[in-house]
Parts: structure tokens; C-alpha cells; sequence
């Protein structure tokens, strides 16, 4: 479509948008649909809802609405949305408290707030999400505040609706004035939030206590109408421009609250507990709209410490935002982040940004006092992956050690902008995961608020990602070795399968070549075993384990496979590498390869480049480095 086909579509759908009528024609649409005049609070967690909820085996939830740009905080974001937005949205006592989302820096705080507000300006533009307002009201009021309390009881139980709050100071001088209190008169028009046009969704950030006015907020009075309407109690002569006025009926972010001079805060104390504030010379106005906050740790230990503060704190629910603990959603952050730079176009190594992202989950980590566990460990198991010895009830005794884990660490951010340096001192079209590790290292040496005790212990984390990195880089050398690797492993896992059958039935089996029955290969068997660390002892529990699986994939009707049981296709594979070890070692580390070496290395490149994500620059640099490790 050409570019000015697409702003012409785009003018007529949001024209699309506006509606106007009288109010006896926006009471027609609320007794049609009640949901129209839900509270700000009830809209925001329709919102998350209609983007998708789903729910894991084990009754976890998953918010679809944060799920492109928040990952690894699915346990807290569960709890948001459960224990503030939804009970809020029920009108339990919660929505008449203050959100504040408390966590360390670069933790998804200010990302949660974002999708927040963003998420509203569209969802006010879909049907679902509809809001009208008294046309002309400064504070984009709610119609249904025109109806007076006395007659308030009958319309609620015929329109199915709550009514709460009452008219502004300027609307209820319009309705007399202009409308001669004929209320079925007043002008209604759909609404659409927007920060930059300041309607639903306001922004507050403190800045100089002695220069900042709680006009900011609240609104302040136009000295030069004053003489036009000759009293500062008269709206007409009041500004009601304030961000607690713009964020009514939608969402208000508090940025930093607690680095905020008190007097700002003691407003909030009434706003969330009985929905109104005061402003200027007039009564309480009232306000339905959700104030969201969010501090850094230790400003909230200092915040609680003092005991002037006890009114406000009582007023917050304070919701926990950690740093992320999988190493897989750990990369999609650097992916993210990566997309949004301009890095985009330089091609990063696989492995790289997981072999960083190992680096900075292993920071967040605590030690842990179950036996045999140590962090490497634990960072797999959070991660899904299978680690011998443990399941799914460890992992949930490991979060309950260590309540307050991944609230300290290494944040994602320093780790891009290390990437960055690495990307501009390299000048080079590619990075991999030892260009990181090296930037990382360069990093700590150049901060000068490290302690020498916690540099070393995060050289030790970079050693650690190293490890783990010479691990992948030789499975995937090696894996590229392989000729046919799916035919090899298939092979591998017939010859263990047949002499595994034989072995627990109490059976022979017959030689392919000769014909005579022999006894089971164990030879064979324990050589793929041993791979995965089946001891002596437990190889007939094993086998055992593998027959029943195979009969239960018979009565399902499925093929077993060689990927069909995670930690056989673990066996099966190393043992395919291990067997091919010399033979990569040798092509590998040779500085003048023959004519069938030479062939074997572009043969390999080619898979790397292919099928495993490298480029040209990538792989030949993973096979010398790969050389040199098994050289070792």
C-alpha cells in the first residue's frame, strides 16, 4: 500500500473513533453494555486479560500482554496481576492503595510500567475498551457523575452499575450554567488515552524539592483570569492541569516516589483511600485512577526506616520485581536489547549471549544448603533443564530457600553496553562468546565500586561461563563431525536397545554377521551408560526405566526415538563424540592440512554455517579455538 493510502486509512479509522451524543444516549450505551463505566482499575486488568491468560500444568499463569518484552518474571508478574490488578479490578481494598514496584536497576520495573500505558492508549481504541467522558470536563469525568446521590440507588440496580464520585468543581459550574441543571442535556464524548495529549495517563517525576510546585500535581490557579472572574474559588479561574487531574479514569505513573519531597506524597494519602484530593479553594475532588510506582531497594529500606512514613507506607502494596533467574530468558533479553541498538546488523556467535547470560544469572544466585547442589547446578534447574539426582520439587525448595533471591547481580544492561565496547574495539562484523567474556572481564577491571572480594567473585562466575562455553563449542565441533549424525545415533541406539531387551528379559540375541546367539553387548552398554554417569548399581534401574518407556510409546502408538528419553539421547551423543574425538582433535589443531583434512574442515563449515547459525568468520574461529581444547 502506498504511504499516503496508509495516513489516509489511518485518519479514517480514527475518526472512526469519536462519538458524541447527549447523556440520556450514553446511558442507552451503558445499559446496553455496563462494562463501558467499569473503574480504572477493572479496565487495566481487562486489558491483561483479553490479551490471553494461559495456564501451565502445575496452575502457573502466563500474562500474554507482557510475554514481548518481560521475560523470566512470570512468577512475578503472576502475582501483580492475581494479588493487586485483579483483586483491584473486584473492588476488594486493594485498588485504595499505591502499587509500588520495588527491585533492583534494569530488573523490567519501568518496562511493566511502559506495556501499562502503552497497553491502555490502544486498548481505549478498541470496542472492548471503549470510555467516554462529559465533553469539555478538563479531568475527562465520568458521565454517570452527573446523577444526583439521591437518585443514584435507582440507577445503579437498572443500568447494573456502581456509581462512585462526584461532578469536578468546573463541570458541576457548566451543568449550571450552561445546561441549567438539565443533566439529560450534557455532552458525552468518546475518549482516547494518551500520554502526549496528557488524557488517562499522567507521569510524575520529582525534581528539585525547593522548584518543584504541587501545582504539578494538583493543578494551580490562572492569576490571569482572576480579575475576569474575581475570585480564586471560581473553576474558571483554576487550572485543573495537574498530573493526578490528566490521569483520572486511567493510570498515573509515579517515577522514583520515594527520592520525592513529602509534601507531593501526603496528597496521595487521601486519593487512595477515599478516591478524591484536595486542590486550590474547592472541596474534595474526586479521582479513579491507579498510581504506580517504583523505587530501587535500598530507597525503600530508608523509606520504612523513618517513622514519619508509616501513614503512606500503609497506603502501598509493594510488589517485588526481581531480576530474571533462566538463562534462556536471559538471552531474549539481549536479544531484545541487541534489536533495539544499533548492534542489530553485526552478527553474534551462537552461544554468545548464553554463555554472558550463564555469567549473569550465576550473580544473581544464592548458595544453596541442600546437599550436593551448587550454583551451576541450580542455574539448569531453574532454567528446565535435567540435572541427575534432583526434580521439579528441588526447584520449588530452592526458591523457597532464598525468598529474596535475584534481587542483586549483575544487570542486563552492563552487559550490552560490554558487548557494545567489545563490537567498536573489535571493528569486526562478528562477535562470539569469547569477545563477551573478555569485554566482561575489561568491565570489572574498569569499575571502581567493586570490591576487591566481589571482583573476585565475579571472575570466578566469567570462569565458570568460560567452562561451560569450551563444553558447548566442542559438542557443536564435534556434532558438525559427524556425517549423518541423525543415521548415527539411530544406529548406536538400535545395537543398545536390542542387547537392553535381551539383558532384562533374561535373553540372547543373535549375532548379525555369524548367526549364533550371544549374550547381551555390556561392554556396549556400559560405554553409553557411563557417559551420563550410570553407575554400576543403578544400570538394571536404567534399563529398566528405558524398556517401560518404550512400551508405553508401543501402546500410544508412537515410534521411541533416540531424542525420546532426554538423558539416553544425552548418553547416546557423547558417546558418538567421544568415539570421534581423535579424529576431530587431529583436523582441527593441523597448521597444514592434506587434501582429505582440508576437505573434512570445509565440509564442516559449511554444516556450522548452515545448520548450526555461524558465519564464515565464526566458524573458523570456533574450530582453532575448538583444536586447541582438545589439544589440552
Amino acid at each position: 500500500m502506498d504511504i499516503l493510502d496508509r495516513l489516509q486509512a489511518y485518519r479514517a479509522q480514527e475518526q472512526q473513533l469519536a462519538w458524541e451524543g447527549r447523556f440520556v444516549d450514553y446511558l442507552d450505551l451503558v445499559r446496553k453494555n455496563p462494562k463501558i463505566a467499569e473503574t480504572a482499575h477493572s479496565r487495566i486488568y481487562n486489558m491483561i486479560a483479553a490479551a490471553g491468560i494461559d495456564t501451565d500444568e502445575n496452575g502457573r499463569k502466563r500474562y500474554r500482554f507482557f510475554e514481548k518484552e518481560i521475560f523470566g518474571l512470570n512468577a512475578a508478574l503472576e502475582r501483580l496481576v492475581e494479588e493487586y490488578f485483579h483483586s483491584a479490578a473486584r473492588r476488594l481494598d486493594v485498588r485504595k492503595r499505591i502499587l509500588l514496584l520495588m527491585g533492583p536497576v534494569s530488573g523490567g520495573k519501568s518496562t511493566i510500567v511502559t506495556l501499562l500505558k502503552r497497553g491502555l492508549e490502544q486498548y481505549t481504541r478498541t470496542p472492548e475498551g471503549a470510555v467516554y467522558a462529559i465533553k469539555g470536563c478538563p479531568m475527562h469525568e465520568e458521565p454517570l457523575h452527573l446523577i444526583p446521590n439521591e437518585l443514584r440507588p435507582e440507577f445503579e440496580k437498572e443500568l447494573g452499575v456502581r456509581i462512585e464520585g462526584n461532578l469536578c468543581p468546573s463541570c458541576r459550574l457548566r451543568l449550571q450554567n450552561d445546561y441549567g441543571n438539565r443533566v439529560e442535556d450534557v455532552l458525552v464524548e468518546r475518549i482516547v488515552f494518551s500520554e502526549d495529549d496528557r488524557i488517562g495517563i499522567g507521569t510524575f517525576s520529582p525534581s528539585d524539592p525547593k522548584s518543584q510546585d504541587i501545582a504539578d500535581l494538583t493543578g494551580s490557579i490562572d492569576f490571569s483570569t482572576i480579575s475576569v472572574y474575581g475570585s480564586e474559588s471560581d473553576p474558571r479561574a483554576y487550572r485543573f492541569d495537574g498530573e493526578l487531574n490528566k490521569a483520572n479514569r486511567g493510570l498515573m505513573e509515579f517515577q522514583e516516589m520515594l527520592k520525592c519531597d513529602e509534601k507531593f506524597l501526603w496528597h496521595l494519602l487521601s486519593l487512595t483511600q477515599e478516591g478524591n484530593f484536595k486542590a486550590g479553594r474547592f472541596a474534595l475532588i474526586s479521582a479513579d485512577e491507579m498510581i504506580i510506582a517504583h523505587t530501587n531497594e535500598s530507597e525503600y529500606k530508608a523509606f520504612i526506616a523513618n517513622k514519619k512514613n508509616e501513614a503512606l507506607q500503609s497506603r502501598m502494596i509493594v510488589m517485588p520485581i526481581p531480576y530474571n533467574l533462566r538463562v534462556s530468558d536471559e538471552v531474549k533479553i539481549y536479544e531484545k536489547l541487541v534489536k533495539q541498538s544499533d548492534l542489530k546488523n553485526i552478527h553474534i556467535a551462537p552461544h554468545a549471549l548464553r554463555t554472558a547470560a550463564i555469567f549473569s544469572i550465576l550473580t544473581r544466585l544464592k548458595e544453596s544448603k541442600k546437599q550436593g547442589m551448587d550454583l551451576v547446578k541450580k542455574m539448569y534447574l531453574y532454567d528446565g533443564t535435567t540435572v541427575e539426582g534432583f526434580k521439579e520439587k528441588d526447584v520449588q525448595e530452592l526458591r523457597a530457600e532464598a525468598p529474596d533471591e535475584g534481587m542483586s547481580g549483575v544487570d542486563p544492561r552492563y552487559v550490552i553496553n560490554r558487548i557494545s565496547s567489545a563490537l567498536i574495539r573489535r571493528d569486526t562484523p562478528c562477535i562470539n562468546a569469547l569477545d563477551v567474556l573478555r569485554a566482561l572481564k575489561e568491565g570489572l577491571d574498569q569499575h571502581p565500586s567493586i570490591t576487591k572480594e566481589e571482583r573476585e567473585r565475579l571472575l570466578n562466575f566469567i570462569s565458570i561461563a568460560r567452562k561451560e562455553y569450551d563444553e558447548e563449542a566442542k559438542k557443536e565441533v564435534q556434532k558438525a563431525f559427524v556425517y549423518s549424525y541423525e543415521e548415527s545415533a539411530k544406529t548406536l541406539l538400535e545395537n543398545y536397545l536390542d542387547n537392553v531387551e535381551a539383558y532384562c528379559n533374561w535373553q540372547k540375541i543373535k549375532d548379525p554377521i555369524t548367526g549364533e546367539e550371544i549374550d547381551p553387548d555390556e561392554k556396549l552398554m556400559r560405554s553409553i551408560e557411563e557417559q551420563i554417569g550410570i553407575s554400576e548399581n543403578a544400570k538394571k534401574a536404567f534399563r529398566e526405566e528405558i524398556l517401560i518407556r518404550i512400551s508405553t510409546y508401543a501402546r500410544r502408538g508412537k515410534k521411541f526415538e533416540y531424542n525420546s528419553h532426554e538423558r539416553l539421547r544425552e548418553a547416546i551423543e557423547r558417546k558418538l563424540f567421544a568415539d570421534l574425538k581423535d579424529v576431530v582433535k587431529i583436523t582441527t589443531s593441523t597448521k597444514t592440512p592434506d587434501a582429505t583434512q582440508l576437505k573434512k574442515i570445509n565440509e564442516v563449515t559449511k554444516r556450522l554455517i548452515d545448520e548450526h547459525g555461524y558465519c564464515p568468520i565464526c566458524a573458523n574461529e570456533l574450530l582453532r579455538y575448538t583444536g586447541s581444547l582438545l589439544n589440552r
